[in-house]
């Protein structure tokens, strides 16, 4: 402990390296006063400021070095990086919208669908986070890798992930959590979620039954029907369920009522491409309206047909993943 009234008299005549060497001696009694939480927070200060190389979902080689300056260009991976305990200096409009990420801290560099290059480089990134292009097994129905060349002669580093599913999730949130650092947060919104979605399958499992589910999603201009290669399709099979349009794919490309009522599914999974319950529902009703043969399919008669929330189905839940997994399993459960 530093004593002013005794060290000041101390200190008159003694030669200088004395008074290192007493300077030295009394710098692990500093030290030791904090304990070792503060030894924890230097390794851990280290270990983020390491360079991490990892390969993204386009099979690109990327290097970055404890980014603080990131930009992330889809909402769900705004909330992705931040639940790694990353920080964020700009996102695409859907994050602010869907993510709750904070507005007067962080900055818009366009939508998604069209993003601002020079809202971008604007920010002086040190990591940009993309989508990639849809190669049918993880469809995003995005593609931002058009902007990969400007950004590169920019020298910024840039990654595209294509999350469709949790395990694409569980993916990218791993080389999250080793860039920041942060293996207690991959604990947190990635191996507890995952016990949480095992819970739900193991709560909710239809495997003895293995009932047929169409899965569509009702937009303005109609239906239009998922396989297992989306999100609640991916759901809907780990349940123990059978997508209708993996036995018959021509669904996917010329769906039709009378289609999919000769298909006739035990169970029918609405997806709401609205925020708005009453504007989905509204969808939904215009897109059968008074089909005879619609409303006369068992499915629809026994009151089997579910309407699954923009949140948990539309947008990527990401912490929330297990929520999915047991309002499909509920609707299954019918």
């Amino acid at each position: 402990m530093y004593q002013p009234s005794s060290r000041s008299h101390l200190l008159v005549d003694v030669p200088l390296v004395a008074l290192l060497a007493v300077a030295l001696v009394t710098l692990p009694a500093c030290g030791a006063s904090s304990g070792e939480k503060s030894q924890d927070t230097t390794e851990a200060t280290a270990q983020a400021s390491e360079e991490y190389t990892f390969t993204d979902d386009l099979g690109r080689e990327v290097t970055v070095a404890n980014p603080q300056r990131v930009v992330a260009c889809m909402g769900s991976f705004a909330n992705a990086w931040q639940l790694a305990g990353g920080t964020l200096v700009g996102a695409s409009d859907d994050a602010f919208s869907h993510y709750a990420v904070d507005s007067s801290a962080v900055s818009g560099v366009g939508k998604s669908t069209s993003l601002n290059l020079e809202s971008i480089l604007a920010l002086n990134p040190d990591f940009v986070i993309m989508t990639g292009v849809s190669d049918g097994k993880h469809s995003t129905g995005i593609s931002q890798a058009d902007m990969e060349s400007a950004l590169d002669e920019a020298g910024v580093p840039v990654a595209f992930f294509k999350v469709t599913t949790f395990e694409d999730y569980k993916r990218m949130m791993g080389i999250f959590c080793a860039i920041t650092g942060r293996d207690d947060l991959y604990q947190e919104n990635v191996a507890n979620v995952e016990d949480g979605i095992n819970s739900a399958i193991a709560t909710y499992s239809v495997a003895s039954k293995v009932p047929s589910v169409l899965v569509v999603s009702a937009y303005s201009k109609g239906l239009v029907v998922q396989d297992s290669s989306g999100m609640a399709g991916a759901i809907v099979k780990d349940l123990g369920a059978v997508n209708v349009a993996d036995e018959y794919p021509s669904l996917l490309s010329d769906f039709s009522l009378e289609a999919a009522v000769e298909a006739n599914p035990d169970y029918v999974l609405v997806l709401a491409a609205s925020d708005d319950e009453a504007t989905a529902q509204k969808y939904y009703d215009e897109a059968v309206g008074s089909n005879s043969a619609w409303q006369g399919m068992e499915a629809v008669k026994e009151g089997r047909v579910t309407m699954l929330d923009a949140a948990h189905f539309l947008y990527k839940p990401n912490a929330n993943w297990a929520e999915s997994y047991v309002l499909a399993g509920q609707a299954l459960n019918k």
